[in-house]
């Protein structure tokens, strides 16, 4: 137990060093998105920048996402970036759900050429779907790129943007910071801490109830 406490501490450590690291990207000067394909793993939680057109036609509605306790829609616009035939999702931000759901609220593109910077991510793989449903149509339950990439026949980059960049949408961007998971390796700890010191306590009075009936 207690080398599996010590095991927790250690990976505790490992993801307060990269926490360590995020935040230390977070201040770095905004990376420029090329037309290129790129390693996701470059450009993961840096501050990235891009120019295009936004291509509204091809626009997603994340569903049942929460902000200040009312629930709406993320909405994710794939912009095509300049001089390429390549594009890259834009995350633009939050806007609440009309009361009736098949009623999405009308959220317009900026036209023309323009600059979006914000923060790379990666959309997780693990997900959990109860239909095959849920991952076509203008509203989704979850962004999958390759599948996103399949119903809309576009070639987008490996990566999602959560745009910081002020727009006159009516949408809010107030993005959570990533969370490393270091309180939770940290509870780990303590419970395994914790039982080891019950054992411990247990074995002593245990033995010396033992050897008091044997005393006897």
């Amino acid at each position: 137990m207690l080398s599996l406490a010590n095991w927790q501490l250690s990976r505790a450590a490992e993801k307060a060093g990269r926490q360590e690291s995020l935040e230390k990207l977070a201040t770095e000067p905004a990376v420029r998105v090329p037309g290129t394909v790129i390693d996701p793993a470059d450009f993961e939680f840096r501050k990235v920048e891009v120019s295009g057109k936004f291509e509204p036609r091809h626009t997603i509605y994340l569903d049942n996402k929460t902000l200040a306790g009312k629930v709406g829609f993320e909405i994710v616009t794939p912009l095509r970036i300049d001089g390429t035939e390549r594009y890259v999702l834009i995350n633009r931000g939050w806007v609440a759900a009309n009361p009736k759901r098949d009623n999405l609220p009308a959220v317009a593109a900026p036209s023309g050429t323009v600059l979006i910077t914000g923060t790379a991510v990666v959309p997780s793989k693990k997900i959990l779907e109860l239909s095959e449903q849920t991952g076509v149509g203008a509203i989704r339950q979850n962004l999958v790129l390759e599948r996103y990439r399949e119903t809309s026949g576009l070639d987008v980059q490996p990566i999602v943007i959560q745009q910081t960049s002020a727009a006159d949408d009516g949408l809010q961007r107030r993005w959570a910071r990533p969370d490393a998971g270091i309180a939770k390796h940290q509870g780990y700890a303590f419970q395994w801490f914790a039982l080891a010191l019950t054992i411990a306590v247990l074995y002593l009075v245990l033995n010396v109830k033992k050897c008091s009936i044997e005393a006897e």
